[in-house]
């Protein structure tokens, strides 16, 4: 990092010049947040409190929340203190940490949408092995491998990233620290080291994603051949929206990394790293909850023992 030690903080996007625009903008991140907070804070204390939840999808999808609820703090709470303050500017150390935090989480993340895909493939299509592939000890273990596989790309990334030497300014085009807009500021044909990474990572990315597709497609196959509508409606209803978090994960965060600098422009940019790095956390709690009546049913009670009784009292999630 002594490469570029001339640069002492860096300049973020700002989203726009006027107080109305900053406080619109304040008050969306804000409702996102809170909403992300508030339901993985949920499934958080649901799964944890309730041992009927205690299996490996929930214990998957617990993990889940926990690496949308960090991802989603290292880039929502500084955007936010840039419209009401206008503080864009973040120190180098601090933009290297939120930079190799944000990888960590994202990262870990993916690898463990790739077990929950293998989760419910066992589930569907391997039910009597389900025990003995997916017991605990087990699942512990390839957890911690998603956790551990995470932060050795978040490591590889943010020292490759932070060594190069920068003569571009400090203003970084994005409303968090970013690979390819650091990579912009290079003055040094030593970026390529970086480009190629990302390239090895896309592709590792992307045989991983091949992977769930196919567990997909035979998860597919045997939930057709269900003789019960009531348990192929079911199975698709849990496994759907999984794969459609993952469709929207990976298609943004590809394009993001690979896409060529001629379509690049800062809007653009910003509505890609806003549908890969904010959306899935604010949304998984949803999709994962609402068509899973267990955990819908667990939640619930959770809201009521929480919520002073006054009389009748209901929750009433959506179907």
């Amino acid at each position: 990092m002594s490469n570029s030690s001339s640069i002492t903080h860096f300049l973020l996007l700002a989203f726009a010049q006027t107080w109305e625009l900053q406080l619109l903008h304040f008050w969306l991140f804000l409702g996102i947040y809170l909403a992300a907070f508030l339901g993985n804070g949920l499934i958080m204390t649901t799964i944890a409190c309730n041992h009927n939840l205690h299996t490996p999808m929930y214990f998957f999808l617990l993990n889940l929340s926990i690496l949308d609820l960090g991802s989603i703090s290292t880039t929502l709470p500084k955007s936010m203190a840039n419209s009401l303050w206008d503080p864009r500017a973040i120190s180098y150390l601090g933009c290297a940490a939120r930079f190799f935090f944000f990888l960590f989480l994202m990262s870990a993340e993916f690898f463990l949408l790739i077990l929950m895909s293998y989760d419910r493939y066992v589930a569907i299509c391997k039910p009597l092995h389900y025990g003995t592939l997916l017991g605990s000890r087990a699942c512990v273990h390839v957890a911690a491998a998603a956790w551990a596989s995470g932060f050795l790309t978040a490591l590889l990334h943010t020292v490759n990233t932070f060594s190069l030497p920068l003569c571009q300014g400090n203003a970084v085009e994005q409303f968090f620290c970013e690979i390819p807009h650091i990579l912009k500021l290079s003055c040094s044909h030593s970026y390529l080291r970086e480009v190629g990474l990302v390239m090895f990572s896309a592709f590792v990315f992307c045989c991983c994603f091949v992977f769930i597709v196919l567990s997909y497609v035979q998860i597919f196959r045997a939930v057709l051949r269900i003789p019960s509508e009531q348990g192929r409606h079911k199975a698709f209803s849990t496994c759907l929206p999984h794969l459609a978090v993952v469709s929207l994960f990976i298609s943004t965060g590809m394009f993001t990394y690979l896409k060529p600098p001629s379509i690049s422009s800062p809007s653009l940019d910003v509505v890609v790293a806003v549908l890969y790095s904010v959306v899935p956390p604010a949304v998984n709690p949803l999709i994962y909850s609402m068509r899973n009546q267990e955990l819908k049913e667990s939640i619930s009670k959770v809201i009521s023992r929480t919520v002073p009784y006054t009389g009748k009292f209901s929750i009433a999630l959506p179907e």
